[in-house]
C-alpha cells in the first residue's frame, strides 16, 4: 500500500487509515476480522478516540494488539482526547492528561499520534501546546495534532511552538470528502472541503487526516444520517459524476470519491469506516485510481 511520512512517526503511514468508531469487545470477532484484513492488506495506521463507544473502541484495539504479537511495531495508532462532555468543553491540560492516561491503559502502551478532538478558543493555546509537548517529552506520545480546529488557531499554536523551540502540531484532522456538508454531523466540527482550506494545506504542506472521507456512505447510496448531512443537488451531481467515471474505469462511485480525497495537492490520509471485510476491500480500490487534475476538478464541479 502506498505510504507517506509524517515526522517523527514510524513506520511510514498508509494513505488510508482504518477508523474504529463502532468497534467494541462485544463485537470482537467481527472487529478482529477487519483489523486482521487491514494489516494483511498493508494498512499501517489505525484511528480511534477516547470517546468512541465510551472507550470500548480503544479497549477492543488493546485486546487485539495483545492477541497479535509483533503487530504493534507495524502500525501507527492515532487516538483523540479532550472531547466535550455535554456543555463542558474539556480542552484543558488536566482533561488532556486524564484522557491520555485512560487511552494508554486501554491500548496497552504509548500513543503514536495524539489529537485533541475539539478546541476551546477560550483556553490559551500556549497552555495546550506546552501540555502536549510535555506528554511528548515524557514518552507517552510520539507526536501530536488537532481535530476540528480552525486554521488561524493552528497557526497561533505553531507560532507559539516555534517561539519556544518545541514541537508543534504536525497533523490536522478535519472532515474532507468530495461531498460538501449541509451542516456538521456533530457540534463544533470543521471541514476542509472549501477551496480556502485546501489552499492553506497546499501552501503549508501540513498533512491532513480526513475523517468521513467517504461522506458517511453517501456515494454508496446510504440514507439516514448521511442524507441529513450530505443530501443536496450539488452532491447528487458529484455522485453522478463519480458513478460515471467509475463506470468507465471499472470502479464504484464510492471508490472514485475516495480517490478524489487522496488526489489533493498536499499530504492526505483518508480514514475509512467499515465493519466488514468486504467493504474494507472495496474501499481499497481507491488506491488503484489515479485521477488527473482535470478529472478531480470535474468531479468537484469545478470544470
Amino acid at each position: 500500500m502506498e505510504c507517506l511520512r509524517i515526522e517523527p512517526l514510524e513506520p511510514p503511514l498508509s494513505r488510508l487509515a482504518l477508523g474504529t468508531l463502532g468497534f467494541s469487545p462485544s463485537t470482537r470477532d467481527r472487529d478482529y476480522a477487519v483489523l486482521d484484513a487491514w494489516v494483511e492488506a498493508g494498512g499501517s495506521i489505525i484511528d480511534t478516540a477516547h470517546v468512541y463507544e465510551d472507550g470500548d473502541a480503544e479497549r477492543l484495539l488493546g485486546l487485539w494488539l495483545r492477541d497479535r504479537p509483533g503487530v504493534r511495531e507495524r502500525i501507527v495508532i492515532v487516538t483523540k482526547g479532550a472531547h466535550p462532555d455535554g456543555a463542558r468543553a474539556r480542552v484543558t491540560p488536566a482533561d488532556i492528561a486524564s484522557d491520555l492516561s485512560d487511552s494508554i491503559e486501554r491500548l496497552g502502551g504509548p500513543v503514536d499520534l495524539y489529537l485533541l478532538h475539539r478546541d476551546d478558543p477560550a483556553v490559551d493555546v500556549g497552555q495546550l501546546i506546552d501540555a502536549l509537548d510535555a506528554h511528548r517529552r515524557s514518552g507517552e506520545i510520539r507526536a501530536f495534532g488537532v481535530s476540528n480546529w480552525t486554521l488561524p488557531r493552528i497557526e497561533e499554536a505553531n507560532a507559539h511552538a516555534a517561539a519556544r523551540g518545541i514541537a508543534g502540531i504536525c497533523c490536522n484532522s478535519p472532515h474532507l470528502s468530495l461531498a460538501v456538508q449541509n451542516e456538521p454531523p456533530w457540534p463544533d466540527c470543521q471541514s476542509a472541503t472549501d477551496a480556502e482550506s485546501r489552499a492553506w494545506h497546499a501552501r503549508t504542506g501540513m498533512p491532513l487526516l480526513a475523517w468521513s472521507a467517504q461522506a458517511g456512505g453517501f456515494f454508496a447510496g446510504s440514507g439516514g444520517e448521511s442524507a441529513r448531512v450530505y443530501q443536496n443537488a450539488a452532491n447528487q451531481e458529484r455522485r453522478a459524476r463519480a458513478a460515471a467515471l467509475g463506470d468507465r474505469t471499472g470502479h464504484s462511485a464510492n471508490a472514485v470519491a475516495l480517490a478524489w480525497v487522496l488526489a489533493q495537492p498536499f499530504p492526505v490520509i483518508a480514514v475509512i469506516g467499515t465493519h466488514s471485510v468486504e467493504h474494507l476491500r472495496s474501499s481499497l480500490d481507491a488506491l488503484d485510481i489515479e485521477l488527473s487534475a482535470e478529472e478531480a476538478r470535474w468531479l468537484n464541479l469545478e470544470a
